[in-house]
């Protein structure tokens, strides 16, 4: 189990968010970011890929991105989310950045597709993150709505559902 992956990223994603104060902490929650609005970026395929890998993309709405978290600097097994009672829990109950494999998953939408560029809206990358991989997303097979939460059910309830925080203010030095 001590095996060692690697992987070499399909393309780079440029997004406004230079700094991960700027970036909402989930793609659907814009509140607080600057344009408070959906986040336009785009993602160049790398240009020793075929771009045939992109035919019969453009008729998907939405595709996920895998990334590596190029930003993260290491992890804990416990953390505290923005939301909810200040508590903190299990890294693998989270959507933390800071986890054992610096790994990242977000359905994005697919705005159009010009040669090898995809121009995607609604990312909560930083600039320059890369990305792995990405898939299309399928409802039937991806959307689960009435799935439990674990404990952001329980937030959400004394919260609202989309109660999730803005991108976090810059700390005062």
């Amino acid at each position: 189990m001590d095996d060692i992956l690697s992987y070499r990223p399909i393309g780079l994603v440029r997004t406004p968010y230079g700094r991960r104060i700027d970036a909402p902490h989930q793609a659907t929650v814009v509140m607080g970011t600057e344009a408070e609005a959906p986040a336009e970026a785009t993602l160049e395929l790398r240009a020793d890929l075929p771009q045939e890998m992109l035919e019969d993309l453009e008729g998907f709405e939405r595709i996920w991105l895998i990334y590596h978290l190029h930003r993260s600097e290491g992890w804990t097994a416990k953390v505290q989310p923005p939301r909810g009672p200040r508590k903190r829990r299990g890294v693998l109950a989270t959507r933390s950045p800071h986890r054992p494999n610096a790994l990242g998953l977000s359905a994005v939408e697919l705005v159009h597709i010009e040669g090898r560029t995809l121009f995607l809206r609604g990312v909560d990358l930083l600039d320059g993150t890369p990305v792995l991989d990405l898939k299309p997303y399928v409802p039937y097979a991806d959307a689960f709505p009435e799935a439990r939460a674990g404990w952001i059910d329980a937030v959400d309830a004394a919260e609202g559902r989309h109660s999730a925080p803005g991108p976090r203010k810059p700390r005062k030095t």
